[in-house]
């Protein structure tokens, strides 16, 4: 980390790399579900992320309720794969918050 960055800060390529990869695996498991709309489904990724960028320095937490609540209104179900997009990773996570040490 640099000197001059606060802890916690967020590269832009990191969050620019993140949405990347959502969007992504949103594309694959919408068009595995449904393969003869790829080009819309290409379409409401775009439309999506755009209006995600708009409303958060963060669209990728948007991004997939967004796509979901779009293809609801085209009346086709989400897969239910869409919802494990944004689950916890299954890898051990570090304890972030010190345990304080008992005499």
């Amino acid at each position: 980390m640099k000197p001059h960055e606060p802890i916690g800060a967020v590269s832009p390529h990191l969050l620019t790399r993140a949405l990347a990869d959502l969007k992504f695996r949103l594309q694959r498991i919408y068009e595995d579900a449904y393969p003869e709309l790829r080009e819309i489904i290409h379409l409401v990724l775009n439309e999506e992320e755009e209006v995600a960028s708009r409303l958060s320095a963060f669209p990728h937490l948007l991004l997939p309720d967004l796509v979901e609540a779009h293809i609801a209104r085209l009346n086709l179900v989400p897969p239910q794969e869409a919802h494990t997009v944004t689950e916890a990773p299954s890898y051990p996570r570090p304890n972030l918050i010190p345990q304080l040490a008992f005499a």
